[in-house]
């Protein structure tokens, strides 16, 4: 397959125009620079908002496969993926239902706990102030709480509410990103993350931040949080959390590769947070190290994930 991508056009989808911007550049100019040192033919394509001049992009570039390194809304909730499909361009990673589903982090919890995958106790707070029959009231959860918005990632607009002072603030701080917003009981215990390439769990990563809690700063300041690769897991623990991991990729429908975040409680249940559809491809990025921890170089990591989209 290597020898066949290098007689491809491929278009390489980066920036975007959500919240997550510049993450989603680093992690596009990363595949580019691995793409490049394997000889491929690459075209780096800055996406917008605009859809006709995406769509005159790819109509002029007539590429063969599309790798999608487009993090948040817009290109990791399921709009790229659905004009890929109507154009019947080939693209890396999930389609467009599991796109959607992973990106709500409302219906994807609800769907956790239908396949029994453990997730902690939440509620939805929603800016017009309704609820839905069966939801658990906020005023039922205890504290500390993380509060965050329903459909952001990269702990954009997430906070560690300790008491009930702080939580108006961090209601309205989600706000700013959607009109729902989801509370959930914080889990104390350890913060890990499984990468699945395939159908496949990486090795399992242990997130040790500085200050305890992984937020904005922790994720992308360097220096202020520690990965351990692979976790120093109990053996039970490791495969307990990789088979929950590769239950919610399945449960979502995602395909060839995602990352599920987790925070495992001291009784050694690994509660389920999300599955990122598109995970962040820079080379000090969690899935790379993962794959890494499994013997797959960086550059191999890119060439599987773009074969993948071929095979679909």
């Amino acid at each position: 397959m290597q020898g066949s991508l290098k007689r491809m056009k491929i278009a390489l989808f980066l920036g975007g125009p959500s919240s997550e911007r510049e993450v989603s550049l680093k992690t596009g100019r990363a595949v580019a620079r691995a793409m490049e040192e394997e000889g491929l033919d690459v075209v780096e394509v800055d996406v917008g908002e605009d859809l006709d001049e995406l769509v005159d992009a790819l109509n002029r570039i007539k590429p063969h496969v599309v790798f999608i390194a487009l993090h948040g809304r817009f290109g990791e909730d399921g709009v790229i993926q659905g004009i890929l499909e109507y154009m019947g361009v080939p693209y890396t990673g999930s389609g467009v239902m599991a796109s959607a589903l992973a990106m709500n982090k409302v219906a994807s919890k609800r769907l956790f706990s239908y396949h029994g995958i453990p997730v902690p106790r939440y509620s939805i707070s929603r800016r017009e102030g309704w609820t839905l029959p069966g939801e658990v009231p906020l005023d039922d959860l205890g504290y500390p709480l993380v509060v965050k918005p329903a459909a952001e990632g990269s702990t954009i607009g997430v906070n560690l509410v300790k008491d009930e002072g702080g939580l108006e603030s961090a209601l309205q701080e989600a706000y700013r990103y959607g009109d729902t917003v989801l509370v959930e009981e914080y889990v104390e215990g350890r913060e890990l993350t499984v990468g699945i390439l395939g159908d496949e769990p990486l090795p399992v990563v242990e997130i040790v931040p500085e200050g305890g809690f992984y937020d904005y700063r922790a994720k992308y300041t360097p220096g202020v949080t520690r990965y351990e690769v692979p976790a120093q897991l109990s053996q039970e623990a490791f495969v307990m959390t990789q088979h929950m991991a590769l239950l919610a990729h399945r449960a979502l429908g995602c395909r060839d590769v995602s990352r599920v975040d987790f925070r495992l409680s001291p009784d050694g249940t690994p509660y389920a947070l999300e599955v990122n559809t598109i995970p962040g491809m820079t080379e000090t990025s969690l899935l790379p190290k993962a794959a890494a921890a499994a013997g797959i170089s960086f550059r191999e990591l890119v060439l599987r994930i773009l074969e993948s989209a071929l095979k679909s």
